[in-house]
């Protein structure tokens, strides 16, 4: 299988080419306007793209939609509330051809496609595990993190811990192909990602006072962020708890 992707500068959001085999049919994952190197990835290995599938409706995930399509006269898929969402925001005005079913299968370009339901991060939100060994989590899962709950269209962290919770139940040789940076593997994720460990009972919370947002708030997990930054989970006055960023906690 031909995998290649783009990491646009601004975002650092990653759109794929996936395919599988030179000169075939190929599908196109998500779009960040960072396109000339897929393009090109596209030409060289003589590859007709079939059609567009979306993880997500935020912006950076579908930046430059309309150009893609337009480029190669094909459709774009998502799901329902994917395309709910993506007709509020009004960043892409076009057609959304296709409604995927979540938690169902179609194939696409001669790939067996598995579209699993991943919100928290956003509404709507799947997953894409093509052939059974690489899965697109756009910003559900990457490597040594995982994605907010408080990002537009969210919905709660019940709902990630959930999604979490899906991914996992994949093989731990599946190769994660994140919305940001670097790929990974279920395996590694399950090992070593602090948000992961501390879902399945396997490390404690800090359990320290912070500020998060302006509100006080308890600092359950302390982790890295693709950005090189660091990513949060916090637990408010009120008993709920979010992934947040961590230039949004105050320590100490």
């Amino acid at each position: 299988m031909l995998i290649h992707h783009t990491q646009d500068p601004q975002w650092m959001a990653d759109a794929y080419v996936v395919a599988k085999e030179r000169g075939g049919p190929a599908i196109w994952i998500d779009c960040n306007g960072a396109h000339d190197d897929l393009h090109a990835f596209v030409a060289e290995n003589e590859l007709t793209i079939e059609g567009v599938i979306l993880t997500h409706h935020h912006v950076d995930h579908i930046y430059g939609l309309d150009e893609v399509l337009e480029q190669y006269g094909v459709d774009v898929a998502a799901s329902a509330r994917a395309i709910e969402l993506i007709g509020e925001d009004g960043h892409f005005t076009g057609e959304i051809a296709h409604t995927l079913a979540e938690d169902g299968a179609f194939e696409l370009a001669g790939l067996q496609v598995q579209a699993i339901p991943t919100p928290g991060h956003a509404g709507g939100h799947l997953s894409f595990l093509i052939e059974g060994t690489d899965v697109f989590t756009g910003d559900v899962l990457f490597n040594g993190t995982v994605g907010g709950t408080r990002a537009p269209g969210h919905t709660d962290l019940a709902d990630l811990q959930a999604s979490l919770g899906r991914l996992l139940d994949l093989d731990d040789t599946v190769v994660v192909h994140p919305g940001h940076t670097l790929a990974t593997t279920i395996g590694a994720e399950r090992a070593a990602n602090p948000f992961v460990r501390y879902f399945r009972g396997e490390d404690a919370s800090l359990d320290e006072p912070v500020t998060a947002w302006g509100d006080p708030a308890t600092l359950l997990v302390w982790g890295p962020d693709y950005d090189g930054g660091h990513k949060a989970l916090v637990r408010w006055a009120n008993g709920s708890e979010d992934i947040v960023g961590g230039s949004k906690v105050e320590r100490g």
